[in-house]
């Protein structure tokens, strides 16, 4: 390695073109491939731009750049000089963007050395998650992956400019701010200076956002960090970012349109997609009607029905138990053409399915113009069986007379939504039913405000505390809870929530009577959001927002279902960074600092 300062590149490795020819350039970068061909060096170096080739002739370089350019190995960190020509005709490579030229070296420097990597690089053999999530500073520097860094970066901008240009301003909220219960857990951040006491980092900048509008800022937006201690998925991180709006004097139809053109614009200049606008809506009790869940993927049909008004017959069994329940359900869907699609063993791995997820079985039969198998000709007369699937074919449009297959789950509402919207996406993925590289967006609307928890026995706010009932529903908070419908709204593509909010409650009492009917005293209620209350007394005018995830915003451009893919330093979904192995413990004279001790159960022998 020289001993001497690097020569600063003069181009990056991506820009070089015929126009650069007879240029002297000096690239900096790493070795991406190195080959011999009959006594001449070839070396591709890259960078984040793109790759070039650099040629290293014996009868031009000293016999000491030629002896260090073979002893180069991938992910060597270089400088090399050289003068830039134009390939011949047939020697130039299309698949390069600067396949057209070549680096004819001249000299040469090793800046640093690369043991043999841990991952491939190349794609041709790539590493489990965990490896590349551990050596994630050599898997950033896949051009897939920097790829799509770049796309999140130029979202990120054209984000800011559009809600710039309409008057939008960008205000940064706290990070360690006070504990309030907004549906996940907190992150908590305990306080030297005062001892016992705690921070929470943020679940979202809800709070601070309103108390914006109740100053006057009008059209706030901000590029926010946000921290929830929740359950992990493949599409959930404890940390992500959120497109953070909020708007005073504004309802959802004025809202809507403002979204609608942000999100349109990105679809069109990314994906090359043009999204009709309006865009759909969809109540919430629709979706959980027709889908099972509130942020269905539209790409295909096979919709759900309720059919315990077609079962006012049936006395005991499964279908019995369950509309026996005070909250039972029994839900049904029907997938049309040859009985003979799915074999026992799709059937059998559809019924584990929803067994997870709650039930205790799935009932299913093949049905054709002289009966049906299994469950539903032995749960089912011939009456029964038609009337639903003669209610599902006018759902989704195919003939009622058609043979098919018929899947029944029945039990506890919520559980039989939950497992039959999931055994609808594992069908549409199992009968190749979704299409790809579409993009079906719909506002879910209309949500309930509030979902009686059985283990605590009290009410929860389903979106948070301070969403605004319709105007119809207000005089229902305290005396019929389960019957009021907010104002609240999704925006839901392909099956993800891409983003949520509602028009806020503004008046004072409103929001008095919401936290009374979740259960929190006077005493609670000022202990916890006491400022917001104050706030709200001092004149609010009406207003309502809505948050959009960023991440999963860059993974649907990009093309990928791992949202790990576009945040540089993810955690797992265990939330531990195998990078750097956080979390991890700290010594006690830390601890000590914080007025804090770590209690540790043993298992038990």
């Amino acid at each position: 390695m020289s001993n001497q300062a690097f020569w600063p590149r003069t181009h990056n490795c991506g820009e070089l073109r015929p126009n650069h020819g007879d240029t002297d350039v000096v690239l900096n970068g790493w070795v991406a491939n190195r080959r011999n061909l009959g006594g001449l060096l070839f070396v591709d170096v890259r960078d984040r731009y793109g790759i070039t080739q650099v040629l290293f002739d014996p009868d031009i370089v000293s016999a000491a750049c030629f002896e260090l350019a073979g002893s180069l190995r991938n992910e060597y960190v270089i400088a090399v000089k050289g003068r830039l020509q134009v390939r011949d005709e047939g020697q130039r490579n299309e698949k390069m963007a600067t396949g057209e030229v070549e680096l004819m070296a001249v000299d040469l420097q090793l800046l640093t050395k690369a043991q043999p990597l841990p991952i491939v690089l190349d794609g041709k053999a790539e590493a489990g998650e965990d490896l590349r999530l551990k050596y994630r500073y050599l898997d950033l520097r896949r051009p897939s992956l920097q790829q799509k860094f770049m796309l999140r970066h130029n979202v990120t901008l054209d984000t800011r400019n559009y809600f710039s240009e309409r008057g939008f301003l960008d205000v940064e909220t706290p990070i360690i701010t006070k504990s309030t219960p907004e549906g996940a857990r907190d992150y908590l951040v305990p306080s030297r200076v005062h001892p016992g006491e705690f921070y929470a980092l943020p679940q979202s900048p809800q709070l601070f956002k309103q108390i914006l509008m109740v100053a006057g800022y009008d059209r706030y937006m901000q590029i926010a960090r946000c921290f929830r201690d929740e359950d992990l998925r493949a599409d959930r991180q404890p940390e992500f970012t959120q497109v953070d709006i909020e708007m005073t004097f504004v309802n959802k139809e004025i809202i809507f349109p403002i979204m609608e053109e942000w999100i349109a614009n990105l679809w069109k200049k990314y994906r090359g997609v043009e999204l009709n606008l309006p865009l759909r809506r969809i109540t919430y009790s629709e979706a959980i009607e027709e889908y099972g869940i509130d942020r269905p993927d539209l790409r295909f049909s096979l919709k759900l029905a309720s059919v315990n008004d077609l079962l006012t017959e049936v006395d005991g069994g499964p279908l019995g138990s369950a509309l026996a329940l005070e909250d039972g359900l029994v839900k049904a869907m029907f997938i049309p053409g040859d009985p003979g699609q799915l074999s026992r063993k799709n059937l059998d791995a559809f019924t584990e399915l929803v067994k997870q997820f709650g039930l205790g079985g799935l009932l299913w039969g093949k049905v054709t113009s002289e009966g049906a198998s299994g469950a539903a000709g032995k749960f089912l007369s011939a009456a029964q069986r038609s009337a639903i699937i003669e209610r599902l074919a006018a759902r989704n449009g195919f003939d009622a007379d058609s043979d098919g297959i018929l899947l029944i789950g029945a039990g506890r509402q919520a559980r039989v939504n939950d497992a039959m919207g999931r055994l609808r996406l594992a069908a549409g993925e199992q009968l190749n039913l979704i299409r790809q590289d579409v993009f079906e967006f719909a506002w879910v609307i209309d949500f309930p405000a509030f979902e009686w928890d059985e283990d605590l026995e009290r009410w929860n706010a389903i979106h948070h505390p301070f969403t605004s009932p319709l105007p119809g529903d207000m005089d229902k908070v305290l005396s019929d809870p389960g019957a009021v419908v907010t104002d609240a709204y999704d925006l839901i593509c392909n099956g993800y929530e891409l983003g949520g909010g509602s028009i806020r409650i503004h008046d004072p009492q409103l929001q008095s009577d919401v936290f009374t009917t979740l259960g929190l005293s006077e005493e609670q209620a000022r202990e916890k959001f006491g400022f917001l209350l104050d706030a709200l007394s001092y004149g609010t005018p009406p207003h309502g927002g809505l948050a959009f995830g960023l991440d999963r915003i860059v993974m649907l451009l990009a093309g990928t279902d791992a949202i790990r893919d576009v945040i540089a330093f993810p955690k797992t979904q265990k939330a531990s960074c195998l990078m750097t192995a956080a979390p991890s413990s700290v010594d006690a004279e830390q601890l000590k600092e914080l007025s804090l001790a770590t209690v540790i159960e043993e298992d038990a022998d």
